[in-house]
């Protein structure tokens, strides 16, 4: 016979598994974490992944499964940088999914929209390409909102100078990783559309 007090303790339960699913990972929070974002992190990116420069990206709200690649392929070479080769250098597994579940649970800021005639361009470039010069819509993988996936990043609110300088990096081939599609597209894109669409993404929330 299952009595109140058990009914109440199996509920008390309940309330704690979830929670426990809700939480982030506890490496998240952890000293080392934080020791971390400290040294490495938050010069940059600031403490809590809004960078203040437009030259480096804005982590809050990235998701962590690709937060947690680039930083491993920045560890191992795969994406090239001299400046995070030397942060990422030595940082375990670990280390790494602690650091994406701390940016990745960040709230992105709300973000002013640019240039309103750019931002125009940059619109139609978004939602549906460019069927001239074969450019597809940046929102058929990365979402209608720009907030990506598992695998792909969110790029809403993101800065525009950054985008900008990644988008031009992909289409000389000099970003050495996540290329397969993005290297054809960003070639195809004329320097207008590049800072069109890069102005409009920046101003997604």
């Amino acid at each position: 016979m299952i009595t109140y007090a058990k009914l109440s303790l199996m509920s008390v339960g309940v309330m704690l598994s979830a929670q426990v699913l809700a939480a982030p990972p506890a490496a998240a929070g952890s000293p080392r974490i934080a020791e971390i974002i400290a040294s490495r992190c938050a010069l940059c990116h600031g403490p809590e992944g809004e960078s203040a420069s437009a030259v480096y990206p804005r982590l809050a709200a990235q998701h962590p499964d690709y937060i947690s690649k680039q930083l491993k392929d920045f560890r191992d070479g795969r994406r090239k940088s001299e400046t995070m080769a030397e942060m990422a250098r030595g940082l375990q597994d670990e280390e790494i999914a602690g650091l994406a579940a701390f940016f990745a649970s960040r709230k992105a800021a709300s973000r002013q929209p640019g240039d309103a005639d750019f931002a125009a361009v940059g619109k139609f470039i978004f939602q549906r390409g460019n069927s001239y010069s074969g450019v597809p819509a940046c929102a058929s993988c990365h979402g209608a909102n720009g907030h990506g996936t598992h695998q792909l990043p969110r790029l809403a609110g993101q800065h525009p100078a950054y985008l900008e300088i990644q988008l031009k990096e992909f289409s000389k081939r000099e970003r050495t990783n996540d290329n397969a599609v993005m290297h054809t597209v960003a070639a195809k894109l004329t320097e207008l559309e590049t800072r069109a669409v890069a102005i409009y993404i920046g101003g997604l929330q």
